[in-house]
């Protein structure tokens, strides 16, 4: 007779309790920063039709949403504007408007609720005439790096002023990190934090965000500063870069197909680790169960279990609010 197995490791799933008190990793709402959308107007709610379940709001809805989520137990939240074309121009010079859309209504969201924490996004696109992270050439069309790095130090400044948490720059422009840095320390702002999107690559997963905010570029593509989707040493470079520039977090964009980015990543520093876990993911994952081939709510969970146990500390997703509820039901 065939000797019986000695380890016996489905001891351990035999009930639910057991299952449940040798679970490795653990959802709880403290780990999600819930991305929010946000337009010109006044009692504006539209949805997006590429991304079911999420919206544009006006300041004033906006702010009323925050409040939702913070009686769900959402702390966290991550403001992305879409600008009117006529504010936009080649120096984003609209992103440090005090009086702007988007700084006026971080203020408006601080003053309303002083303990949430607000991620700003630092980046030309949404205020470019151009539509890219940075200053263009007007004639070779190159993407220019240094002059690009005095309009985000602006930029990340007027963020701070307006009550900013954490500083978010996504634009992957090289020495952005050490540049705000310098800008936010020498203007009294070394309380604000920087969560650098360290390994941010040039996916094709951001149509839908890139659809809710009309923030595609109008000529060219961003692959001469976004990374290789092909490239996993790269991102361990650019963290050493961020970690020596004083990032006090790094981001891997997007999540899903990179879970061995984040895995590298975490394994190879000390400073929290996020992960953004992006539209088209979102996206995909909302349009395969409306066609009923997914439980919906089920694979929301599993996709976010997944990115934590590859090493995310927080996960930028827009299934907060529902995943929020999910857990709220226990």
């Amino acid at each position: 007779m065939p000797q019986l197995p000695t380890h016996r490791p489905r001891r351990n799933r035999k009930s639910q309790i057991i299952r449940d008190m040798v679970q490795e990793t653990r959802l709880t709402t403290h780990d999600f920063i819930f991305p929010l959308f946000l337009i010109e107007g006044h009692s504006q709610q539209v949805e997006i039709h590429s991304m079911p379940g999420m919206f544009r709001f006006s300041a004033d809805k906006l702010i009323d949403e925050v409040g939702r989520c913070v009686e769900l137990g959402i702390q966290s939240f991550a403001p992305f504007p879409s600008i009117n074309d006529g504010l936009k121009d080649r120096l984003a010079r609209e992103s440090a408007n005090p009086d702007g859309l988007y700084l006026k209504t971080i203020a408006d969201i601080k003053r309303q609720f002083p303990d949430v924490v607000l991620m700003t996004d630092v980046a030309m696109d949404p205020y470019s005439s151009d539509g890219h992270d940075g200053v263009v050439d007007a004639e070779s069309g190159e993407i220019l790096n240094d002059a690009t790095l005095e309009v985000l130090g602006q930029m990340a400044l007027a963020q701070a002023r307006a009550g900013a948490d954490i500083i978010g720059p996504s634009d992957m422009m090289d020495g952005r990190v050490a540049w705000i840095r310098e800008v936010l320390d020498s203007n009294a702002f070394s309380h604000v934090s920087i969560m650098s999107y360290t390994a941010k690559y040039a996916s094709a997963f951001y149509g839908p965000f890139r659809d809710a905010l009309d923030s595609a570029p109008k000529k060219g593509d961003k692959k001469s500063y976004q990374m290789n989707p092909a490239n996993r040493r790269e991102a361990l470079r650019e963290l050493a870069l961020d970690e020596a520039e004083g990032a006090d977090m790094v981001m891997i964009k997007p999540a899903l197909s990179y879970l061995d980015v984040i895995r590298e990543v975490r394994d190879n520093t000390h400073l929290p680790v996020t992960a953004y876990n992006v539209s088209g993911e979102y996206a995909m994952v909302k349009a395969a169960a409306q066609n009923g081939w997914l439980d919906g709510e089920k694979t929301m969970m599993e996709v976010l279990t997944s990115i934590k146990r590859a090493g995310a500390d927080a996960i930028l997703t827009y299934f907060a609010k529902e995943a929020a509820e999910v857990l709220r039901r226990g």
